[in-house]
């Protein structure tokens, strides 16, 4: 069982950045696979980005490549950050952190066993 929690959602304007956090509570977090999604109203969860449990291997939704980044560290926080630069309106959303136990890098909400609750990121002038 994996508990995860996320932090650093915000208000930002156009062009701006956040840095979001995800905090895994859970002994075999350093060999599941990381992703981050979100969702806005009337829409269906999209993926964004995801990391395998090395972190030697990344994939980004194409919206969002060059402008966010995913990183992680396995030995001393047990965290998944998500860097997100030149912010667009489009980008605002609930931001949910998810953790795959066998460590496959997907892009489907359905290959990830654990979610967080979400933080609110708005991109607003």
């Amino acid at each position: 069982q994996v508990q995860l929690v996320e932090s650093g959602g915000g208000l930002v304007q156009p062009g701006g950045s956040l840095r979001l956090s995800c905090i895994a509570n859970g002994r075999r977090f350093s060999r599941y696979a990381m992703g981050w999604f979100r969702q806005t109203p009337g829409k269906e969860r999209e993926f964004v980005a995801a990391i395998s449990w090395s972190g030697g291997s990344t994939h980004y939704a194409d919206s969002v490549k060059g402008r966010f980044t995913i990183s992680r560290d396995n030995a001393a926080e047990n965290t998944v950050h998500l860097q997100m630069t030149t912010l667009k309106f489009e980008d605002t959303g609930i931001y949910y952190c998810a953790a795959d136990p066998w460590s496959r890098v997907a892009p489907g909400t359905q290959e990830y066993a654990y979610w967080g609750q979400g933080t609110q990121g708005t991109v607003s002038s």
